[in-house]
């Protein structure tokens, strides 16, 4: 094994500071200790981690089911639901210490916002030739996309409906737009993600100014309103794939009309399982590569909407989720100790 001391060193002596969530509502900056590199682990230094608003908001406010606990925890998730909870899943970073081949490298990983942390050597994806760092904090909002998209069954030549442009619904469409013959409107109710999808290079609308039938809905707005449009525009056997999580709010559904007559079929999609389509030839590994490789298009850079240094996290984080606005944020740690 390559232990780099000074990389150590660097890090606090085995010092670490960690987001948590003490309590409905609040967060704080924590130190952590960090136990010696052992044989298949790596130090990992931040670079950059992203903050997922749709998902950390539901943790933060303490509103994820107790029946969703234990399939809620994240890889590397610190203490229990509801609180006290260390929750985060899109870091980025450069390995210090472990195995030869990687010190020096940069990685994406599924761990909270935390300035340097330990994991194992397994845990870790290097990122692409081609593939800033600081966009790399996308790679899991991209590996949901791609599994929504495979949910969604979209074929070329296939009118599809995306419902809401936040991170994971632009995603979607940008996917399926790039899918031969596809004919894809991005549907927001919040006029000023028009000019996110411009420079996606998608067709926009508010949900009250679309027509027509379409072959795949997707709802990733987080809205059961927008449930119930993708229900209303879809046409006969049309799929509609749900990929909001509702946490414990009831969603209630216009499951009358038409609903029945046009055999329309509503499906859930969730990015903890590979669906069974591709689940004999795709890995989680496999997913995440891909994932990683899709984010090389400068374009993408447009779903970074602020960027935060570490050190001001905990005051900053409440009024990032509470922000509308927001799409994913970056967190920067470079020269943050």
């Amino acid at each position: 094994m390559n232990l780099d001391t000074r990389a150590t060193g660097n890090a606090g002596v085995g010092n670490a500071r960690a987001l948590w969530f003490p309590a409905a509502g609040t967060c704080e900056l924590r130190d952590e200790t960090i136990p010696p590199v052992v044989e298949g682990e790596v130090l990992v230094r931040m670079l950059f981690s992203g903050i997922s608003r749709g998902t950390e908001n539901l943790v933060f406010n303490g509103r994820v089911p107790s029946s969703e606990f234990d399939r809620m925890r994240g890889p590397h998730m610190g203490g229990e639901f509801p609180f006290p909870v260390k929750y985060g899943y899109s870091a980025v970073g450069q390995i210090e210490a472990g195995c030869a081949t990687l010190v020096g490298k940069s990685v994406f990983c599924l761990h909270p916002h935390q300035d340097f942390f330990n994991v194992s050597q397994a845990a870790v994806t290097v990122l692409p030739d081609g593939l800033p760092p600081a966009r790399a904090v996308l790679a899991a909002n991209m590996e949901t996309a791609l599994n929504i998209v495979w949910d969604a069954r979209i074929l070329p030549g296939d009118r599809v409906a995306v419902f809401g442009a936040g991170v994971v619904g632009a995603l979607v469409a940008y996917l399926a737009s790039r899918i031969v013959g596809t004919e894809v409107l991005l549907i927001e109710r919040n006029p000023a993600r028009q000019i996110l999808a411009t420079r996606l290079g998608l067709a926009f609308a508010a949900p009250d100014e679309v027509s027509g039938e379409f072959d795949v809905a997707v709802n990733a707005s987080g809205s059961a309103e927008a449930l119930a449009r993708a229900i209303e525009l879809a046409g006969q056997e049309a799929r509609i794939v749900e990929a909001s999580w509702h946490g414990d709010r009831a969603v209630s559904l216009p499951l009358g009309g038409a609903f029945h007559a046009r055999r329309l079929s509503i499906v859930s999609s969730q990015v903890g399982s590979v669906p069974p389509s591709r689940r004999a030839r795709w890995t989680y590994a496999r997913r995440l590569a891909k994932a990683l490789d899709l984010l090389r298009d400068d374009r993408l850079d447009a779903l970074i909407s602020g960027e935060t240094r570490f050190a001001e996290l905990e005051s900053a984080y409440p009024a990032i989720l509470a922000d509308p606005q927001t799409l994913c944020h970056r967190i920067r740690y470079q020269d943050q100790r």
